[in-house]
This record gives structure tokens, C-alpha cells and sequence, in this order.
């Protein structure tokens, strides 16, 4: 484990001390738990964004995509329990 100094403003470490005694924890352990939330957060993101890339540049290179309303009518109906045909992908209109 390494040591990292924080400068927080008198206000923050105010709220972070209430917020830990709350959740029955150290401030100590409050701010370790936010980081790693945090980095979680932008760990998905980052996965987020690789993926949508990924799935536009499919796009692009095969030119095929599924209009929003027939695949959400797909989703709806699935959603409802409803047997539903899944909508085939086609050229964009230009």
C-alpha cells in the first residue's frame, strides 16, 4: 500500500466525516470506497465508449444498420413476453 496526501477544503472534509459516521465508517475508509467507485465508473465508461466505437465502425464499414422504431418495437414486444422476429439489418438510406 502507498501513502497519497489530500488537501480537502474544511467544508468537504466537514461532509465527509458526517457522510462516514452515517455509513458506519472511517472518513479514512469513505474516501477510499468514493475512489474506487470512481474508478469504477470511469473503468465502464471507458469500456462504453471502446464498444460503441467498435459497433459504429461496423456500421460504417458494412453500411448495414436496423432503424430505432423496428427494433424497438422488437424490444417492446419482447419486454411483453410477446414472440418476436428479429429485425434484419439493411443498407442506410442515403
Amino acid at each position: 500500500m502507498t501513502t497519497t496526501t489530500i488537501r480537502l477544503p474544511e467544508d468537504l472534509k466537514t461532509r465527509v466525516a458526517a457522510a462516514a459516521k452515517r455509513a458506519g465508517t472511517t472518513a479514512h475508509g469513505f474516501i477510499l470506497e468514493a475512489i474506487a467507485e470512481k474508478a469504477a465508473q470511469e473503468e465502464l465508461r471507458t469500456d462504453f465508449d471502446a464498444t460503441a466505437e467498435e459497433r459504429y465502425a461496423s456500421i460504417v464499414a458494412s453500411g448495414k444498420t436496423i432503424p430505432w422504431r423496428e427494433m424497438r418495437g422488437y424490444l417492446e414486444d419482447r419486454l411483453a413476453g410477446k414472440a418476436a422476429r428479429r429485425p434484419a439489418a439493411r443498407k442506410l438510406a442515403r
